[in-house]
């Protein structure tokens, strides 16, 4: 029998040396080298990086590592065989030991620095020397660049241990962290929404870190004790990890003179940039200056279209600085994330994190990271006035592409050719007082029940027309009606819109209480549910089998409100 194209693909590259061939290594090719750094890498104490886009990098590799998952899907579209996760060359690499690998891949990574804006306020505080030179990749290690099927790719190690920006830490990612990023990346790309991606997951078998933590049952806010935790190392893939803080990191030096290259660093970063996230939309002939503006409103275009996507599936970044954004517009550094179950404007998982990047404010902090983006590029163009008026349109127009992109959203959410205000507002106002689960409800309402008894599934408040509690009952059938009223009133048939509704609205979302004893079970070296969470999460909107939907397909339970490490918690990881 003949192979298919697909499964040539999938196996094309079967071994680590196949892998290190596709090498292409356009970063440390093209940008400049710290002048302080040291050849191999050895460079592990927090220092201040003065100058130079990089740091090369020796990640520290964990002891005794054991494989966990991998990403089929991911995997496929790599054309890596499967195999491959599990053979002792590949996860000696993506465990951190670059001792062996085969050339012309190189036996050094690298990491970057970047400033720190929170909210659109500069930051300096943060690094360990209060001068911003001291702030970036202090456990994200580069170790791979490599052009695949015709894409460039960049493969970090996440946790791959200390880095000249790792202000003190010990450079460690803990499992439990890990898993949840690990499985959080590719049910964001199963979602349709940009991201950073998951190749694989290895845990050490005897490396352990002290970490704060939730004791069982807590509903404290903050970690109430220590923990010994396994230590993991997750690799996450994509075209470049470039940051709107890495950025600002060159825009500053750029604008306060801060050495004689900082001009120069700076537009070699932003031209790098463009080559590796906007080359296919950008002329090339164009002046960098030119070139500037064309960025500001690509990124405009993507950072908007981000945001209401992660508002259409129910995420909550949680940790929204402009150094969790990358440049490139897409998901990235998925700390204390979560997914809305309960609706609730300002939910936020991140006890640190305030409602300045709750659910429905991220379009807002995302105006912000947008601010200092183009902040950083404007000392680009101070020779020419008419550029500078051009970015600051494009800055000043942000907030109405935003809301446009929401008003977009939001009506392929209900189903609506042209969102209705009204119709809106009530919504949100019922699904606040019920309340209701935020994927539950919108995955419901795209059946187009004849009543609200298919709704009442997502509701955390059970309703009756008997005792029609406050009139909830009452103000949902009359919602209900007002809305099959308008989806029905065009050309379009009930099954067109139940499809489109479906392909907006997912089934299955990530539920930190599904996921929680996945991390458990993979501390006693039990994987199976972290490969059926995997299955899953990464079909979000197909229609599983029964077991599952009976498993997954479910409210909240009342036991999990209020714990710390499920419907909360702390930055640590």
């Amino acid at each position: 029998m003949t192979k298919s194209k697909d499964q040539e693909i999938s196996a094309s590259i079967t071994t680590i040396d196949a892998l290190a061939s596709c090498a292409n290594y356009s970063l440390i090719g093209f940008l400049n080298c710290d002048p302080d750094a040291t050849d191999d890498g050895t460079d592990h104490a927090p220092r201040q990086v003065f100058t130079g886009h990089f740091v090369p990098v020796k990640p520290t590799p964990i002891q005794d590592p054991e494989y966990i998952a991998h990403s089929p899907g991911f995997f496929a579209e790599l054309g890596l065989a499967d195999s491959l996760a599990q053979s002792d060359a590949f996860m000696r690499v993506f465990s951190g030991d670059l001792s062996q690998a085969p050339e012309p891949m190189r036996k050094v990574g690298w990491a970057c620095g970047y400033a720190l804006s929170i909210f659109g306020t500069e930051y300096t505080q943060q690094c360990p020397f209060r001068t911003g030179n001291g702030y970036g990749d202090g456990r994200a290690v580069s170790v791979l660049e490599a052009a695949i099927n015709g894409q460039r790719w960049e493969m970090q190690l996440k946790g791959g241990g200390r880095t000249p920006y790792c202000r003190g830490a010990d450079g460690r990612a803990v499992l439990r962290s890990s898993v949840r990023e690990f499985l959080a990346q590719e049910h964001m790309h199963a979602l349709g929404v940009p991201t950073s991606r998951s190749l694989c997951l290895y845990v050490s078998k005897t490396e352990k870190v002290q970490r704060p933590w939730y004791s069982a049952g807590s509903q404290a806010k903050d970690p109430d004790r220590y923990f010994l935790e396994p230590v993991a190392i997750s690799t996450r893939v994509a075209p470049s990890f470039i940051r709107v803080g890495q950025l600002e990191l060159f825009g500053r030096r750029a604008r306060n003179q801060a050495h004689p290259r900082a001009m120069e660093e700076l537009e070699q970063l932003v031209l790098h940039l463009i080559d590796r996230e906007y080359g296919e939309v950008i002329d090339t002939t164009l002046s960098l200056e030119e070139k500037v503006i064309v960025l500001a409103g690509e990124f405009c275009g993507r950072l908007t279209s981000l945001v209401a996507n992660w508002i259409r599936v129910g995420y909550c970044q949680g940790n929204f600085n402009s150094d969790n954004c990358a440049a490139g517009g897409f998901t990235l550094d998925y700390g204390p994330f979560g997914f809305c179950e309960v609706f609730n404007p300002y939910f936020q998982p991140w006890t640190g994190g305030g409602h300045h990047f709750a659910f429905l404010n991220q379009p807002i902090a995302a105006e912000r990271n947008f601010q200092m983006f183009c902040t950083a590029l404007r000392p680009l163009l101070s020779a020419q006035p008419a550029l500078l008026q051009q970015l600051d349109k494009i800055q000043a127009d942000f907030p109405k592409v935003m809301h446009a992109e929401m008003e977009t959203m939001w009506a392929a959410k209900l189903g609506l050719v042209v969102f209705n205000a009204e119709l809106f507002n009530e919504l949100i106002t019922l699904m606040m007082q019920t309340p209701v689960d935020y994927t539950l409800f919108f995955r419901e309402l795209s059946t187009l029940p004849k009543d609200i008894e298919p709704l009442t599934k997502s509701f955390y408040t059970e309703l009756t027309a008997e005792a029609d509690n406050k009139g909830l009952h009452t103000r949902w059938a009359e919602w209900l009606t007002k809305w099959k009223s308008l989806i029905t009133s065009g050309p379009r048939s009930t099954e067109e819109i139940t499809a489109q509704m479906q392909r907006t609205n997912p089934k299955y979302t990530m539920r930190e209480g599904s996921v929680v004893p996945a991390y458990q079970q993979a501390a006693r070296g039990q994987y199976a549910l972290i490969k059926e969470l995997q299955t899953v999460l990464t079909q979000p909107y197909a229609e599983q089998s029964k077991q599952v939907e009976e498993q997954y397909y479910s409210l909240k339970p009342s036991e999990l409100f209020g714990l710390g490490g499920i419907s909360h918690y702390s930055c640590s990881s």
